[in-house]
């Protein structure tokens, strides 16, 4: 048995620990560390800072840290009014800290400040960090050179259903002047926080599983705040929008910042509203198109029945003078070889001229301008000309051309 071995306590060893710490680090240090986890409970901050090794995900370092109530109050709006990023698990940070040792809970350390201008910077390396990446790969501008579809009515989006944004985004569409229906899909995410990048994208699958139904996708997030934007960054899902096979427009509701998804969707806009209003311009340019083309076609046809009208009456008059020509020349009277070639002509002209008058009466009466004025109407659902009854069905909006206006019509019944 030994007897004589020198020993102490484990309490004592520990109480040790606690008093080199003490005496070596009696003053604040600043240190760099990411938040691996944050908590408040009762208006404290429970936290876990890890240190990584660059590049990869190998665990250099880990340990507590608290933030009391007294100084969580004043440090948490301080770093999100000059950071514009809410205090959070994933994004790196400098804080002032006291070292703190106790022999059952161990080493700790307690925030008493925070450098919101190196979150800030270290965000930004890490933002140019994730566009480089995309660029050199290939995808940045890949949803961009997407065609962009000329009447894109049917739409899935991708918000809240509670968000604010997306009742202004569906309230302009069913209010717009022109009265074009859409069909809005909605596939509901988390559009703020840890867990919106990654909500995001499983409704980006959803609606890859049913890409034949869709025109065109619009993300809207709407009335969130600036400091809930740092999921737009993500590699992640920037990584989807560039490469989904449908045009996405991003209308995430902020006027001054723009984030990587703004970068690669097909269409960046300011606001839910300004997306409703891009999709219903497409609509009128193509309506616009579609009138015009009419227009061209009717002038066209109007140009070449002139032309063959001009034709006729020179070839008529051609005729004329060269038999008064050779009929004064001769001094004599018009055989009847001359008598019948006149005739000819004359049976030649007015036969062309009967064509002319069927083929200009025909292009008239084919025309929608010359039946509106005739008293008929021309009636169009969703921007095209309703042929059936089976086109429709209760509470559609219709629209009627007459000659002096439109009309508006919600259908009540509709027999087939």
């Amino acid at each position: 048995m030994v007897t004589n071995i020198n020993s102490i306590s484990l309490s004592e060893l520990l109480n040790a620990v606690r008093d080199t710490i003490r005496i070596n680090f009696d003053d604040l240090l600043w240190v760099r560390a990411q938040i691996g986890e944050l908590h408040e409970n009762n208006g404290h901050a429970f936290l876990e800072l890890v240190e990584n090794a660059e590049n990869t995900d190998t665990l250099l370092a880990k340990t507590r840290a608290n933030c009391w109530s007294s100084t969580y109050r004043m440090l948490k709006p301080y770093f999100e009014e000059h950071s514009g990023q809410t205090l959070r698990a994933g994004i790196a940070v400098m804080v002032a800290v006291t070292v703190e040792f106790h022999a059952v809970y161990g080493i700790s350390l307690n925030i008493r400040d925070i450098e919101p201008a190196f979150t800030v910077g270290d965000l930004a390396i890490r933002r140019l960090q994730v566009i480089q990446r995309l660029q050199n790969e290939g995808i940045a501008e890949m949803n961009k050179l997407l065609e962009f579809p000329q009447r894109p009515q049917r739409l899935a989006v991708i918000s809240s259903a509670t968000a604010a944004g997306f009742g202004d985004f569906k309230h302009q569409l069913e209010t717009n002047g022109k009265n074009f229906k859409f069909y809005v899909a909605l596939f509901q995410s988390v559009m703020q926080g840890d867990t919106s990048a990654a909500s995001i994208i499983e409704s980006l699958e959803k609606i890859f599983a049913h890409v034949e139904l869709f025109d065109a996708v619009v993300i809207i997030r709407g009335g969130g705040a600036t400091t809930d934007l740092a999921s737009f960054d993500s590699y992640d899902l920037a990584l989807n929008i560039a490469q989904f096979p449908l045009p996405v427009i991003a209308g995430i509701g902020h006027l001054r910042d723009s984030t990587i998804v703004d970068m690669v969707a097909n269409q960046s806009v300011k606001t839910p509203t300004a997306a409703a209003e891009f999709v219903i311009d497409k609509m009128q340019t193509a309506e616009n198109a579609l009138f015009n083309k009419i227009e061209n076609i009717m002038n066209l046809a109007q140009n070449i029945i002139a032309y063959k009208r001009n034709r006729v009456e020179q070839i008529r008059w051609n005729i004329k003078h060269l038999i008064k020509s050779v009929s004064e020349s001769r001094n004599f009277e018009l055989t009847r070889q001359q008598i019948m070639l006149e005739n000819a002509a004359r049976n030649i002209i007015a036969s062309q001229k009967n064509k002319l008058d069927i083929y200009e009466k025909v292009i008239q009466t084919q025309s929608p301008f010359y039946l509106l004025k005739k008293g008929y109407s021309l009636t169009t659902f969703n921007g095209e000309c309703l042929f059936s009854a089976k086109q429709i069905q209760k509470g559609d909006i219709i629209k009627t051309y007459l000659s002096d206006g439109t009309v508006e019509s919600k259908i009540v019944n509709s027999e087939q």
